[in-house]
């Protein structure tokens, strides 16, 4: 069947749809971190870039790519037609991504980029990364805490 709309027109439709991130992604992140006791982080926060995760209190900014559009130098294959299209819309946003580091970075933020199939596959190293980024270590829960109290936790706004 032939589409509906001119070429034209379909670039305007297809153009003002937006994601809101890959929910099945998001949701094993952050089964990982209820696991290992990870808090203090949100989710769909007014920060440059749209991060998956913010830690505002730690400005730490977690974003979580697809292998797809994000060029996965492991898993992205360019689909065979329009490829000069893609080739361009790849580029154009592996650029985007580093512009944001770089602003977040300006700003003060920490970011953390963590690759779909990491995270499906090594879980247990992105909360590491994420650990070592907000400064924590902390055992899975049911397994020994680390001694000098609870690590991981952000203090109340007030102090400790």
């Amino acid at each position: 069947m032939s589409d509906v709309f001119t070429k034209a027109k379909r670039s305007e439709v297809m153009s003002s749809i937006r994601g809101h991130g890959n929910k099945d992604t998001e949701l094993a992140l952050m089964k990982l971190f209820r696991r290992h006791g990870i808090t203090g982080w949100r989710r769909r926060q007014p920060v440059f870039g749209k991060p998956d995760f913010v830690f505002p209190e730690r400005r730490l900014a977690v974003f979580v790519d697809g292998c797809f559009w994000h060029g996965c130098p492991k898993h992205s294959n360019l689909p065979a037609n329009n490829r000069a299209f893609w080739k361009k819309k790849m580029a154009a946003n592996k650029a985007r991504d580093q512009r944001v580091n770089r602003t977040l970075r300006k700003e003060g933020w920490r970011v953390v980029r963590i690759w779909e199939h990491g995270l499906a596959k090594r879980g247990e190293v992105c909360i590491r990364r994420i650990q070592a980024a907000l400064g924590t270590s902390i055992a899975p829960r049911g397994g020994t805490r680390p001694t000098g109290g609870v690590v991981g936790r952000v203090p109340p706004r007030g102090g400790p």
